[in-house]
């Protein structure tokens, strides 16, 4: 192989993922990543359809998977009074199985940590390609060449922003923002089909969710971009000013608030990239094909981190072939989550579109949505590289 030498920025679920393929069809990988330790928040992820089951099973962690598997939460619609309005079930939200983050996480580093070179607290600060490789510079240690640098980084990618331009280029608000606090319900996984509720309590342009697997407390609202770095204590009373005066269980919600250590705030967007590949740098996940909250992210960063790495093996490590591969495959296959609007969704901003919203939950379109939406997830010619690189 010309190219052998990977960086990957970014420890999550699409970081690990590209770690376990690249070491496994022989390239030499160093993952970064800014936290000082692997994440391991509680929010809820899920896969659909056989094509995320086929790339998991490939890799081995499917049975572990399900064996760390939540149950099912439905996420009630009540009013102030506590009366039932729609209810949006489990299987709409949670796939065909799915797992705490942090569970998922756990797994795919444990498969990784000791192949692979994992660098915590440290990040990519400089790129500058070359002939024959890229420098790159990091907050805390030495400059280093490596022959690929690959952005698993998230939707505020900092690979993406070095290496393609800056974030407003590229990443769209869609007018609305999300917080989680607190870890998911799901303290024990067992395996079995338990169900959960989850209830959800709003107002034009609010959400506010009580229980559920994205964490004990969710909440959405419209309103232009937070400061995804401002103070805790800031972010959470952006959050408590914007539900003030929300009936039901939301007044104990906010009482609770300041006491989560497990806090995240940020805008619902979505990356729109003209490509994928630029030199010898790549995205991958959210810092490609993120939206927020749209359903299909875990789904699409285990299946791209697949691609990419496929691609670059079938290829003898050319990125100047294998860039333009994956770029086709994954720009068809991400169109699955280019178009949501989860906060237009489940809050909308007016009297008349949270009517709409539960009527449509009530309705027989429901079932024809989450059949479209299982359709969707196996629209992707997947190559079997594992076998196509034995085959040779």
């Amino acid at each position: 192989m010309r190219s052998t030498t990977v960086l990957v920025s970014g420890a999550g679920i699409a970081g690990p993922a590209l770690a376990y393929w690249l070491h496994r069809f022989g390239f030499e990988v160093t993952v970064v990543e800014r936290a000082p330790a692997l994440r391991t928040g509680g929010q809820a992820v899920d896969f659909k359809g056989r094509t995320h089951r086929t790339v998991l099973e490939r890799m081995g962690v499917w049975e572990e998977i399900t064996r760390a598997r939540t149950g099912t939460t439905d996420t009630v619609f009540v009013d102030a009074d506590g009366r039932e309005l729609a209810t949006m079930p489990g299987e709409f939200t949670g796939g065909d199985v799915e797992i705490l983050r942090g569970d998922l996480s756990r797994i795919l580093y444990r498969r990784t940590a000791e192949r692979c070179d994992y660098r915590f607290g440290d990040a990519v600060t400089a790129l500058t390609e070359t002939a024959d490789g890229v420098r790159v510079e990091f907050e805390r240690a030495p400059a280093e060449r490596f022959d690929l640098v690959l952005g698993a980084d998230g939707i505020h990618s900092r690979v993406r922003a070095l290496a393609f331009g800056p974030e407003s280029a590229y990443v769209e608000h869609l007018g609305y923002c999300y917080a989680v606090a607190g870890a998911s319900p799901w303290t024990e996984r067992t395996g079995s089909p338990e169900r959960m509720r989850a209830y959800g309590y709003g107002a034009p342009g609010r959400l506010a969710v009580s229980g559920g697997p994205k964490a004990e407390q969710l909440y959405l609202f419209a309103g232009p971009a937070p400061d995804h770095r401002a103070e805790p204590a800031a972010q959470r009373q952006l959050v408590a000013d914007a539900f003030a005066g929300l009936g039901g269980q939301v007044p104990r919600m906010l009482a609770e608030l300041p006491g989560f250590d497990d806090f995240h705030l940020d805008a619902i967007a979505r990356v729109r990239m003209p490509e994928y590949g630029r030199g010898r740098v790549a995205l991958v996940g959210d810092a490609g094909y993120g939206n927020t909250l749209g359903g299909f992210g875990t789904g699409l960063a285990v299946v791209g981190a697949a691609v990419l790495a496929g691609e670059l093996a079938v290829a003898g490590g050319d990125h100047t072939v294998a860039f333009p591969r994956y770029d086709a495959l994954m720009k068809r296959y991400a169109k699955i989550a280019g178009n949501s609007n989860a906060g237009r969704f489940l809050a909308p901003r007016t009297a008349t579109g949270i009517r709409l919203r539960n009527g449509f939950l009530r309705s027989p379109l429901l079932g024809l949505m989450t059949k479209y939406a299982e359709s969707s997830a196996e629209d992707v010619a997947l190559r079997d590289y594992p076998a196509a690189l034995a085959a040779r």
